[in-house]
């Protein structure tokens, strides 16, 4: 299978975020829109292999509020150690 890359560019709220992920990555539509469900759908249904792609991460961090924009770099790279064919590349 190809792979998949995800840029996330510009990113200042968590619908923003989930906007993006579901439109670049598919995301199904039971997609909860929160981050467990972010968790679960990225885990389980989106296929590989897929590189997400992330640089202004500064200005998400001070939108997003420091500790939402932990949770999802904690989130995103458990499921890339998890699954193995999900390549981060996350400028912070």
């Amino acid at each position: 299978m190809p792979l998949t890359v995800c840029e996330l560019h510009h990113i200042r709220s968590l619908d923003q975020l989930f906007d993006e992920l579901s439109r670049q990555l598919k995301l199904p539509s039971h997609f909860g829109r929160n981050l467990d469900a972010l968790y679960d759908s990225l885990a389980n249904d989106v296929a590989g292999p897929f590189e997400l792609i992330w640089r202004d991460t500064a200005e998400a961090r001070k939108a997003l509020g420091a500790d939402i924009y932990a949770t999802i770099l904690e989130i995103l790279e458990t499921v890339a150690e998890e699954r193995g064919d999900i390549t981060l590349d996350i400028h912070h």
